[in-house]
């Protein structure tokens, strides 16, 4: 208890009215009697306001805040009251008091100086004014203990119910004229039964709200229904407020007094009255959560969260240093722009026990809608896990053509991930990589067969779904046939409709045909859908429009054509295919009108998420289209058990880490892919390569030292009683002289070969033909193992004896050790036309 009377709210308190299970709600609303001053005539409590509406000054009691343009909104409706357009001529005069029209357009950073004395309702007032439903005096304060007005009340509840809205008609009060900075709130309020004047024709807009008229306000609004609850307030009984009151305390959204009493005619502060309002808020988010309505649930997201749920940022770095806690500043992004989740890099990521934890801290601070946490975990050269199992990668997948190892392998990721508190993969690419000098995707493909890649793909998405994850599918409509990195440029597709529809999109329409639930766009033009080209913001000339802005491409012909139901997520916004030619802003309005559900990476999320805001306002992006995507994310949301937050502790889930993370069966379906996907380039009996003898020196020519090395401690572990002697060189350090003479003294060469990120006929394959020439003419036994893209037999001629290992990482290399060894009989199929 208050010095002053009050009940002061405390964490015990906060416990205690926590909301109880409610019932199901009726289909009748509150009498309309209930509604203070509604238009049955009912005017509690009239005698008491009327003491108190001399005492209240007209601007004292409004709230200083930025108003949009209410006058653009109002012509937006093409309203002819004249009434109405002196509203507006009024409001763009700047008047005092002024209130927005837009949740969330006044600043949701505004915290207050004057609440040292109401700590217990701190988190309500920072709640409420983040939705932009309330705001203070200027000069940081908010006055809790100050009386809330009727035009106040009104203004709260129009702001949460009804933020964009504009009304249609005169609401014909006489003390409510169309200057008056709540005149919007109170005809909308008027308009839709919220609230009603009084038998002289006044609002009364100055008069102080009760405890009571707040309740039956309330109880109105939101149509609330008795809860479970059984307390009841002693002094509410016989009031004619007892329903509504008896409604909010049995279900825990309003409490008394130390005595018992509510004290239903004692006028409501502001402090107290956003406590009710919040805890009314959540209340109503966390049932249609249970519900799993989410149209329901949207309705009480304001537009900046909205909009929130569809960006999902980078956070790899803060002030120049890799993030890998949840620190301050990530905390207040996480609150300031509700995102709909982050994808984790590398830098991120320190070890898996660090991974969990992060994850785990993440959603703590989330509130009630959960975050996506995804990463790119191809395996083979994109994976972002250390210390988890190290996958060969989708060709070398390809190169077994097994589906169940395909199946195995995504469900292995998924177990892994989830055990990390991840729940997307942006995984598998069903690029069908037609194009060697393609210097992207490459061996991040399973292979130029678009059937292949359609049944491994769907092998893949399965194995994920299984364990738990959602398979982010890419990059439709395809990247596999071209020559121009996205990251650095805009890439475009000659091709036909025909030759899509055989090849690019086969993937892609049997992974929707399969149920994938999300697809990740490419920035890549394809003329033969959409030819629209457009003046580049980054030198004025005309370039083609790419598919994650082209509404033919995502509407057309995703969602319309192929039929899918799902999430779409665009690649990287840092990319230069989309933001040097169109600029973030506009690329992010293009890319949600033309059907993206997710922006992944935004350069500026916080400007991202303001331009999808003002889109909504100012019409270039319908309320719809945003409804419909955040209605799409969050169902996705719940399909995968991000809603379940029930109480795994952090402990458990770092036990579960240990357990599964690079355990010993996933270690095992590492070997076992790796080994089968071994392929014969070359061999002088058609079968396998030169073998390494007992006793032989091998040389081992590498283009670094990190990756010679590698090979020399599996070849040195792989058969200590082989006695073998084993030196490295790097290719082109020492030159050509140095190589040679490291030859003359070998038995055996393994020239290894890495080519990915560039193109593959630009790569420095004349170095690799003179040391193949050379190695020939001297009549040396070796081996050529490719461990990139495969694609050495189009540019080196007369190779005698190679392996394709598809990777570098140490589960391929081992492998083709074994080969080389005679341990193994090389079984893959090279799954793209190399030769």
């Amino acid at each position: 208890m208050r010095g002053d009377g009050r009940f002061e709210y405390t964490e015990e308190t906060e416990r205690r009215a926590a909301p109880s299970r409610r019932t199901k709600r009726a289909a009748a609303e509150w009498p309309r009697s209930l509604l203070p001053c509604a238009a049955a005539n009912f005017q509690p409590n009239n005698n008491f306001f009327n003491s108190w509406a001399s005492k209240m000054g007209n601007l004292e009691n409004r709230e200083l805040k930025q108003v949009p343009s209410k006058q653009a909104s109002i012509k937006q409706a093409n309203i002819k009251q004249s009434s109405i357009k002196q509203a507006a001529t009024g409001m763009a005069a700047g008047i005092l008091g002024a209130v927005f029209l837009w949740a969330g357009s006044a600043g949701a950073e505004e915290r207050f100086s004057d609440l040292r004395h109401a700590q217990w309702a701190a988190d309500s007032i920072a709640y409420l004014a983040d939705r932009g439903t309330v705001a203070g005096y200027g000069g940081g304060q908010f006055k809790p203990d100050g009386a809330v007005t009727r035009a106040q009340a009104v203004a709260f509840m129009a702001r949460e119910l009804y933020s964009d809205e504009v009304p249609e008609k005169d609401p014909a009060y006489a003390d409510v004229p169309p200057t008056h900075p709540f005149y919007r709130e109170i005809a909308v309020a008027s308009a839709k039964g919220l609230a009603g004047g009084f038998p002289d024709g006044s609002f009364r807009p100055d008069a102080p709200v009760s405890r009571a008229e707040t309740a039956a306000f309330l109880a109105r609004a939101y149509a609330l229904q008795p809860g479970e609850g059984t307390a009841e307030p002693s002094d509410t009984g016989s009031h004619w407020a007892a329903a509504p009151i008896r409604a909010l305390s049995s279900n825990g959204l309003i409490g008394g007094y130390a005595d018992g009493t509510y004290r239903p005619d004692r006028p409501v502060t502001r402090a107290e009255y956003a406590v009710f309002l919040t805890r009314v808020i959540r209340f109503e988010r966390e049932a249609a959560i249970r519900a799993k309505d989410w149209d329901k649930l949207i309705s009480y997201m304001t537009v900046r969260e909205q909009a929130g749920q569809m960006l999902m940022p980078d956070i790899r770095m803060r002030n120049g240093q890799p993030t890998t806690t949840v620190h301050d500043g990530l905390k207040a992004i996480v609150r300031e722009q509700s995102p709909g989740g982050f994808i984790l890099f590398d830098k991120n990521i320190v070890n898996a026990e660090q991974v969990a934890t992060f994850a785990h801290q993440l959603q703590a601070e989330a509130g009630d809608i959960p975050l996506f946490l995804g990463a790119d975990q191809e395996g083979g050269v994109i994976k972002r896990i250390p210390g988890g199992t190290n996958l060969p990668g989708q060709m070398a997948l390809g190169a077994t053509g097994d589906a169940a190892l395909a199946e195995a392998a995504g469900k292995l990721t998924g177990e892994e991930l989830r055990a990390l508190g991840l729940q997307l993969n942006f995984a598998p690419d069903l690029d069908v990589n037609r194009n060697p000098d393609n210097p992207i995707i490459g061996m991040r493909s399973f292979g130029s067969d678009p059937d292949l890649v359609a049944r491994l793909g769907l092998a893949s998405i399965k194995g994920l779904r299984e364990a738990g994850v959602v398979a982010a599918v890419k990059h439709f409509p395809g990247h596999g046939d071209t020559a121009v990195d996205s990251h650095l440029s805009l890439p475009v597709l000659p091709y036909g409709r025909d030759r899509l529809e055989a090849v690019e999109l086969k993937p892609f329409r049997a992974a929707i045909e399969g149920g994938v639930e999300m697809i990740m766009t490419a920035h890549i033009a394809f003329p033969a859908i959409d030819d629209e080209r457009v003046v580049s913001a980054k030198d004025g000339t005309e370039v083609p429009v790419p598919a994650t802005l082209s509404k033919k491409v995502l509407t057309g012909l995703l969602r319309e054509e192929l039929g899918f139901k799902g999430v779409v997520i665009s690649d990287a916004f840092t990319m230069q295919g989309i933001a040097e030619h169109f600029g973030e802003a506009n690329a992010v309005k293009r890319a949600v009108a033309a059907g993206v559900d997710i922006i992944l990476m935004p350069q500026d999320p916080a400007a991202a998420r303001q331009t999808l805001v003002d889109a909504v306002k100012d019409g270039s992006v319908p309320r719809k289209t945003i409804h419909a995507a955040v209605k799409r994310i969050l169902a996705l949301k719940d399909r995968y058990g991000l809603f379940e937050r029930g109480g795994e502790s952090l402990s458990a889930k770092l036990a579960a880490v240990r357990t599964v993370v690079g355990s010993a069966p996933h270690r095992e379906a590492e070997r076992e892919i790796a080994e089968r996907a071994v392929t014969l380039l070359a061999g002088r009996d058609g079968k396998r390569p030169d073998a390494v003898r007992p006793g032989d020196r091998v040389l081992i020519a590498a283009a670094d030292e990190e990756l010679a090395g590698q090979l020399k401690r599996q070849l040195a572990a792989a058969n200590p009683e082989l006695s073998l002697r084993i030196e490295t060189a790097v290719r082109g350090a020492g030159g050509a002289a140095g190589l040679r003479a490291a030859i003359d003294g070998a038995d055996y060469v393994i020239a290894a070969s890495y080519q990915f990120r560039n193109n593959a006929s630009q790569f420095g394959w004349a170095d690799y033909q003179a040391l193949i020439d050379e190695l020939n003419a001297r009549g040396k036994r070796y081996a050529l193992l490719s461990l990139g893209n495969p694609y050495e037999l189009l540019h080196l001629k007369n190779v005698k004896s190679g392996l394709a290992l598809y990777g570098k990482q140490e589960p391929n290399t081992a492998a083709g050790v074994k080969a080389l060894l005679g341990l193994l009989e090389p079984a893959g199929t090279l799954p793209v036309a190399a030769t």
